[in-house]
């Protein structure tokens, strides 16, 4: 085990950090978190619209196809937001304008969204288009950071002001950006959006897959026992696809039809990372009962923030990081959580996520507001703590004796020098 740790923390740690920390993806993941805010409201009136009760149904009637405009209009623009958000962190990772650069982006977009005929198609601005969003931004800056560095703009005098000057600043890389997509889509007829759709599609099959879910899972856990935030590291190129899922389970779950996709936004955050990344909130119920005055204390300091899945705490205080002892249960737990939240969705036995709900969601109250009100969603994260409780039982039970030899001797090194 330690052999295996210091091999992921020697070779495998700095390139996943390395690519963690790219520009490119911390622009992707900071520009898709300004969809979150959206999403939510838009699950907020998906939920009150289609709750599960006949009694309802029959009681909102026809207002609650009123209440899915904020759902269509919310998820249904994903694709846009995403655009706009790329655009902005990138440009001003690069020290540009910020605001040019998600003008920029966001006309780049609309670019790529022509129809045969040169009509305008919206049917591709919600989640469908979050990966023509992700390149054509990242384009697009990256074509107005070429302009700017080789001074290829148009300047004008001293004392105008800045928007005017910004705005000026913007039209030769503009120009060229709209001219290549134009090219391109219009004049050659080259379909973007469903080439790069193509292009992302195996990694898109293999996130909705046991095995590709059981790879990502682990990568978190690991680059967490590292000290490196797993999850961010990661949701740069993942959370495209989630919200993908998400997206289509709420169409399908709108229009009354089976939900497709299990491993959809909320799946990893309210099914496996219970009470956070690996778990930690049955570590911190195990600490509250522990005879050890760390433990104890800690468990008392970190147990309201478990309950809304931060477990920075835990993660840093117990320690999680760099301790062989925990890092078996910390990476096993994950990996069982999402094999059989896995395998309870996939044979529907449990809903399948279809609301975003913020990952802060305490267990049970989460799971069940993300599949659309499913008590058995909700019962199933009530098992999964007492599954993960027993994992991490005898793994802790070994820390703590440790522990408390380190507290014993502490004791008697202090009376010791107390008596001399």
């Amino acid at each position: 085990m330690e052999k295996f740790f210091n091999f992921f923390q020697e070779k495998m740690i700095p390139p996943l950090v390395k690519v963690g920390n790219q520009r490119h993806l911390v622009a992707i993941r900071n520009g898709l978190a300004i969809t979150i805010p959206f999403i939510i409201v838009g699950s907020i009136f998906l939920i009150l619209g289609n709750l599960p009760f006949s009694w309802w149904a029959d009681f909102i009637g026809d207002f609650g196809n009123k209440m899915n405009v904020v759902v269509n209009s919310s998820f249904g623009v994903l694709g846009v937001l995403a655009a706009i958000g790329i655009g902005y962190y990138l440009a001003k990772g690069y020290g540009l304008d910020p605001i040019t650069g998600s003008v920029i982006s966001f006309v780049a977009f609309l670019m790529t969204q022509v129809t045969e005929d040169f009509k305008m198609d919206i049917s591709k601005f919600g989640s469908e288009g979050l990966f023509t969003a992700i390149i054509v931004s990242i384009f697009a800056i990256e074509v107005l950071r070429f302009f700017i560095k080789k001074d290829i703009v148009v300047k004008l005098p001293e004392g105008v002001p800045p928007a005017v000057g910004n705005s000026f600043v913007a039209l030769t890389p503009s120009l060229a950006v709209i001219i290549i997509l134009w090219v391109v889509r219009v004049v050659l007829g080259f379909d973007i959006s469903g080439f790069i759709t193509t292009i992302f599609s195996p990694i898109v099959f293999a996130l909705n897959t046991l095995p590709g879910i059981l790879v990502y899972s682990a990568l978190v856990t690991l680059l967490w026992s590292a000290g490196i935030h797993g999850d961010m590291a990661l949701e740069g190129v993942a959370d495209p696809i989630f919200l993908q899922f998400l997206t289509a389970n709420t169409a399908a779950f709108m229009a009354h039809k089976p939900v497709p996709y299990v491993t959809a936004s909320g799946f990893y955050s309210l099914f496996v990372n219970v009470g956070g990344t690996g778990a930690t909130l049955c570590l911190v119920l195990l600490m509250l009962k522990s005879k050890s005055k760390l433990y104890k204390s800690l468990g008392r300091v970190a147990f309201p923030s478990a309950c809304f899945e931060i477990n920075e705490p835990v993660i840093f205080g117990f320690p999680v990081v760099l301790n062989p002892v925990i890092l078996l249960p910390f990476t096993l737990v994950p990996l069982v959580l999402t094999t059989l939240s896995y395998l309870l969705m996939y044979f529907n036995i449990i809903g399948r996520p279809v609301a975003m709900v913020p990952w802060t969601m305490p267990p049970i109250i989460g799971p069940f507001i993300a599949t659309g009100g499913d008590w058995r969603a909700a019962l199933w994260s009530a098992v999964s703590l007492v599954i993960a409780m027993v994992i991490y039982y005898p793994f802790f039970k070994t820390a703590e004796k440790q522990q408390l030899v380190n507290e014993a001797n502490d004791a008697a090194a202090e009376a010791q020098s107390v008596q001399a």
